[in-house]
C-alpha cells in the first residue's frame, strides 16, 4: 500500500462504509486471505469470499445475463465480420501477449484494452464492438483492468496450463468459429465450445486450451467483474492494481 492507495481506500470507505473493503484488506495480508485450492497456486491474488467455482453457468448470474444473451443473439453477424477481418485485414491481428509470454500461433484482435474501447476495431467488427460497448462497457460489467479481444488459435496450437493473476474477474467466451478437435480445460475438467454459445470460467484456476482441428478456432473473450464483487471492492481493486502496475512499470 502507498499513501495514494491509502487515501483512495479511505475515500471508498467513506462512501460505502467502514467494513466495505474488508475482503480486499484480507487479500493483501500475508497468506493471501486464506488457504488456496492447489490449482490456484499460480494466481497472484485471491479475493476471499468469492465462490471457488472453476466453471460458471453463463446465465446463473443475473448481472451477466444481458451480456451473454446479447452476444449470443449477435453471433451470426459477429462470425461474418470477424471472418472477413481475418481474411481481408490480417494485419489488424497480432500475436497475443499474455503476461507469461508472446505466442505467434495465438492471434488477437482487440476491442477493449487499457480501460477504453479500441476505436479502429469498430470498422472491422462493428457488431461485436457495439454489443460489447453497450452491454459490457457502458454497463460497467467489464473489468477495466483487463480487456476484450477476438482470440484466434491456429491449427495445431495450444495454450500451456497456467493460472491468470486473480479471481475477482472471470472470463466469458463467445464461441465464434469452432472446428472439430478444439478443447479447453479448467481445473482438470475438459469441455468444448458450442458455436454461438458462451462459456464462463474463473481463470484463477489452472487452465489450458488447444486446437487440434484443421482451421483456426476463434472466440470472443471478455474479462468481466466477478458478479460477487461489490462496487466498493471494484473501485478499490482498480486503484490497487493500477498503483501496482505504476510501481512495477508493467502489468501487475
Amino acid at each position: 500500500m502507498t499513501p495514494e492507495t491509502d487515501d483512495a481506500f479511505a475515500a471508498i470507505r467513506s462512501d460505502h462504509g467502514a467494513t466495505s473493503l474488508s475482503r480486499v484488506e484480507r487479500m493483501l495480508e500475508p497468506g493471501g486471505g486464506g488457504p488456496r485450492h492447489p490449482l490456484r497456486r499460480g494466481a497472484r491474488w485471491i479475493l476471499p469470499g468469492l465462490s471457488a467455482t472453476p466453471w460458471h453457468e453463463p446465465r446463473a448470474h443475473p448481472e451477466l445475463v444481458p451480456v451473454v444473451e446479447a452476444l449470443e443473439r449477435a453471433h451470426p453477424a459477429i462470425k461474418d465480420e470477424s471472418t472477413s477481418a481475418w481474411e481481408m485485414r490480417r494485419e489488424a491481428f497480432s500475436a497475443y501477449e499474455h503476461y507469461l509470454t508472446r505466442q505467434e500461433d495465438w492471434q488477437a484482435l482487440h476491442l477493449y484494452r487499457g480501460g477504453a474501447m479500441v476505436e479502429p476495431s469498430a470498422a472491422l467488427v462493428p457488431t461485436a464492438y457495439k454489443v460489447l460497448e453497450e452491454f459490457a462497457v457502458d454497463s460497467e460489467k467489464i473489468c477495466p483492468l483487463l480487456e476484450s479481444h477476438f482470440s484466434t488459435l491456429l491449427p495445431g496450437a495450444s495454450i500451456a496450463p497456467h493460472c491468470d493473476l486473480w479471481n475477482f474477474s472471470i472470463n466469458l467466451h463467445l464461441a465464434v468459429d469452432i472446428p472439430n478437435g478444439c478443447s479447453i480445460t479448467v481445473a482438470g475438467e475438459t469441455r468444448t465450445w458450442q458455436e454461438g454459445r458462451c462459456l464462463l470460467f474463473d481463470y484463477s484456476f489452472e487452465h489450458e486450451a488447444r486446437n487440434d482441428g484443421d482451421r483456426p478456432r476463434t472466440c470472443l473473450l471478455v474479462d468481466l467483474w466477478h458478479p460477487e464483487t461489490t462496487l466498493a471492492e471494484r473501485r478499490a481493486l482498480v486503484v490497487l492494481v493500477t498503483e501496482v502496475r505504476r510501481l512495477m512499470g508493467a502489468d501487475g
